[in-house]
């Protein structure tokens, strides 16, 4: 594996390399492996480093660069810390990823740089010295400065008047951009492909708003927008749109997830009492925000029985990984307070599905859909580990909060513990690996999510696709020709539409196969003749199979298929409709990796976890794609 030449990193944080960084152009050569029918690549874009507060207060001391070098398959070393102050624990991926985005808090960017920088004036600091000594109490007080509005910093750490953390998070946001650089591969050979990024971390009254920002070049501002300076989201798309709109070969999206964490706040409609403000935000978001992180390491966002909003029969695969246990108080038309620590209400808007419905009524009231976003899955590592998503060896993503069995086992409201997992990746269809196809298939959204395994699925929708499709050698060019893939739009018109659908299973690796599939499931919204909101599961391919694995060995049972295709007809929706259609594929049931972690200890050792009726041991991992929609529900 190529080796990339990297600085000397002063206390694993602060650069000491004082050369001046490396211009920043998106000059490359053309890639060998350019494919106008899209090939498929995996990668994670929600990564944090010890430049995260939240991270470096667990113990981490893993830098960006070292987690691009993990990406492309090198070890890094995770707490608990050894004598010289360094992990103790190795850790590999299984396989390397094509792409990847680090994209480290911008909140507290310049107090952690400060706390670790002797020469800086808030060095000595009470504050940071607990932030170098890892307090927990500390790592509860900055969390908690992001629950308030607006969000207040330390003075013993920035200063009387707040300046010195931003000028110090111009160094740290530098060094974002030199790792970036240094390992985003510009030859012909296109082997890997990094993303400039970083996350915006509003909290309000523990309730989740955040996002993910990623560039698609190396022209950034000279400064992430945080909390600090955007209390809002429909400040920092403003605060996005004018900073990059500034500069030449400058463009951003920015990504929610969590959304099981938001309390309806999240995706909840903007209704400023003026239609058409209205509207001019819905297309500014629309055009910043087309996708949405429905699987990490704190749960899944797809689906969840029992609430409110469209008509729906009870779906069994929307039990998986969820964070808070039933019964749940339902927010309605309304929102809540403090997801973030699994309490207040929850609302069909923290799931993929009312999300899309809610859009569907959006664009009926204001003629634009601002809640047409394809899904993408990512680990939100704070162990800058991209990609450990293996159930197997699973060490948690969270640093000193995870750093033993026990810790991993146990039952906590904090983001760590039982209810947790090893995350998602997000698979794109582009022409090839480079930033450029990789980040306008982002925006097309011709992208989807899986909960760790790489299974491979393709997704088409039209009115007059070919019926033989799964038999015909130019599948993908007929299909492009009569069609529309997964993230577009159906034309205007009327017909029966046809959803053509290809799944492969994950091959995994030598030590660790991959799952057979079981079945591929269409999920259908709808706004029917009546006006009522619908949702309907259709089951399409394969069947469906709950043979648990051996619960003493984790031996997956003989059933499922390697691959599975099918074009199939909607036998109700046609493409006059409001309607959008996703695809779900769901793997043979498997060993959770609470179930491999209880099996590596003697029975003796084993917490109440491990024997609890209640804690799921076996699950079924899933890929789910964007959705393509009719015309009338288009963004």
């Amino acid at each position: 594996m190529r080796r990339f030449a990297s600085c000397l990193v002063l206390l694993h944080l602060v650069s000491a390399c004082k050369h001046e960084p490396p211009p920043f152009v998106d000059e490359r050569e053309p890639c060998a492996e350019q494919n106008p029918l899209r090939n498929l690549y995996f990668g994670d874009l929600h990564v944090h480093t010890s430049y995260s507060a939240d991270a470096n207060l667990a113990g981490v001391r893993v830098t960006p660069e070292d987690a691009y070098a993990f990406a492309l398959g090198e070890p890094v070393y995770l707490p608990p810390q050894g004598p010289d102050g360094k992990g103790t624990v190795e850790l590999r991926i299984d396989r390397p990823l094509d792409f990847a985005a680090v994209t480290d808090h911008a909140e507290f960017l310049g107090e952690i740089d400060i706390c670790f920088d002797p020469d800086a004036s808030g060095y000595d600091s009470e504050t940071c010295a607990l932030v170098r000594a890892s307090d927990p109490d500390t790592f509860v007080r900055f969390g908690n400065a992001l629950t308030k509005t607006p969000p207040e910093r330390f003075p013993e750490i920035c200063g009387a008047d707040g300046k010195a953390c931003p000028d110090a998070a111009k160094g740290a946001w530098r060094r974002v951009q030199e790792a970036a650089e240094r390992f985003y591969d510009r030859t012909a050979a296109c082997s890997f492909t990094t993303f400039v990024g970083y996350e915006w971390s509003a909290s309000p009254n523990l309730s989740n708003l955040h996002r993910n920002v990623l560039f698609r070049s190396a022209t950034v501002p000279n400064l992430p927008t945080s909390y600090f300076e955007a209390t809002s989201a429909e400040d920092l798309w403003r605060a996005l749109d004018a900073d990059c709109g500034s500069l030449d070969g400058c463009d951003v999206l920015a990504i929610p997830h969590n959304p099981n964490w938001s309390n309806g706040n999240l995706f909840a409609p903007v209704a400023t009492g003026d239609p058409t403000a209205d509207a001019e935000l819905a297309a500014l978001r629309a055009r910043l925000e087309p996708l949405v992180e429905i699987v990490q390491h704190k749960g899944d966002s797809e689906c969840r029985n029992g609430l409110s909003g469209a008509v729906t029969a009870p779906d069994e695969a929307c039990t998986f990984e969820k964070l808070r246990p039933d019964p749940v108080e339902d927010c309605g038309d309304g929102t809540g307070d403090r997801g973030m620590i699994g309490l207040g209400c929850v609302s069909r808007r923290d799931f993929y599905r009312g999300i899309l419905m809610e859009g569907l009524e959006q664009a009926r009231t204001l003629g634009r859909n601002p809640f047409a976003v394809g899904a993408i899955g990512s680990t939100d590592s704070h162990n800058g580990t991209p990609g450990a998503v293996s159930e197997r060896g699973y060490v948690g993503h969270f640093g000193t909060l995870e750093d033993t069995p026990e810790d991993r086992l146990a039952f906590t409201a904090r983001p760590e513990g039982i209810k947790n997992n090893p995350g998602g990746l997000v698979a794109v269809w582009a022409e090839a690996n480079d930033r450029e196809h990789l980040f306008d298939a982002l925006r097309r959204r011709e992208v989807y999510a899986t909960s760790g395994p790489r299974i491979a699925v393709r997704m088409f929708a039209g009115t007059d696709l070919p019926a033989d499709a799964c038999d015909l050698p130019d599948a993908v060019a007929r299909l492009d020709a009569a069609g529309v893939p997964m993230g577009g739009v159906l034309p205007d018109g009327a017909g029966p539409v046809q959803i053509f659908v290809q799944a492969t299973a994950d091959p995994g690796t030598n030590e660790a196969p991959g799952a057979s599939l079981a079945q591929v499931q269409v999920v259908r919204g709808w706004i029917d003749e009546d006006g009522t909101p619908r949702i309907d599961v259709f089951d399409v391919a394969g069947q469906a199979d709950h043979t648990p694995p051996d619960p003493d060995t984790c031996t997956v049972a003989a059933v499922g298929d390697r691959s599975l295709c099918t074009v199939w007809v909607d036998p109700e929706v046609d493409a006059g409709h409001t309607a959008f259609w996703y695809v779900r594929v769901l793997e043979v049931p498997t060993c959770r990796w609470s179930r491999y972690t209880c099996l590596s200890l003697p029975p003796e050792d084993r917490p109440a976890a491990c024997d609890d009726p209640d804690v799921a041991w076996w699950i079924q991992e899933r890929a789910v794609t964007s959705p393509i929609w009719t015309h009338a529900a288009a963004p």
